[in-house]
């Protein structure tokens, strides 16, 4: 390992903890906006149940998203906007 490789990994690991302790700011933040889960549900004419099934998700799951108290995450985010689109895509599943 030459030393500059080491002297960046030591300083990333550094910002790394700074952050995580909240002594430092990232550079970057990255966000996705997470369309209402009830209003996409409620355009495919589904139930929580019929549509956690259709998702492959416990309806209590689904029913966190519905609440604000979770939000999905990853490709989660982009099937609900997907839905949000073209309801009918779930019909599909």
């Amino acid at each position: 390992m030459t030393n500059e490789f080491y002297d960046d990994l030591a300083q990333s690991l550094s910002q790394a903890l700074d952050i995580a302790k909240g002594d430092a700011e990232p550079s970057r933040k990255f966000t996705h906006d997470v369309p209402d889960i009830k209003l996409v549900r409620a355009k495919t004419g589904l139930s929580q149940q019929q549509f956690s099934e259709k998702l492959n998700i416990s309806p209590r799951t689904l029913q966190n998203w519905e609440q604000g108290t979770r939000n999905p995450t990853g490709a989660a985010i982009t099937l609900m906007r997907l839905l949000d689109k073209n309801p009918e895509l779930i019909m599909d599943a």
